[in-house]
């Protein structure tokens, strides 16, 4: 059975950085939404926490691209992560969450999980 999800707005495309990424709190904890615009897709999300110190600090990773995948280098101990799959180019055993994402009209909006807790008529 899949996870109940549902879509929500988490910011504008004026808080967007061109190649860069900003970081947003969600229901689901700290994400990194990366803005590409020289890409197809532009957009992506991925958890914004560090695996492997912790820190919340992907979002302020340096953005490139590794043999026409895209990344993120970690701030802290410079690991690249794919931006499509979360997977950790130096070790792929770890790999981030990611989300997808969708742009509405100037709104960016998250695909996250429900929350045990909450009733999706609460959600709207």
């Amino acid at each position: 059975m899949k996870a109940q999800t549902r879509w929500d707005v988490v910011c504008t495309v004026e808080d967007l950085v061109p190649d860069s990424g900003i970081a947003v709190w969600t229901q689901a904890g700290p994400v990194a939404v990366f803005y590409l615009p020289h890409r197809l897709p532009a957009l992506f999300a991925v958890c914004h926490t560090d695996p492997f110190s912790g820190s919340n600090v992907l979002a302020r990773g340096i953005t490139g691209d590794v043999d026409g995948e895209p990344v993120v280098a970690s701030p802290l101990y410079k690991q690249h992560f794919s931006l499509r799959t979360g997977v950790c180019l130096e070790d792929d055993s770890v790999q981030l969450t990611t989300y997808p994402v969708l742009l509405d009209g100037d709104q960016i909006l998250l695909e996250l999980p429900v929350s045990a807790g909450r009733k999706e008529s609460q959600a709207a």
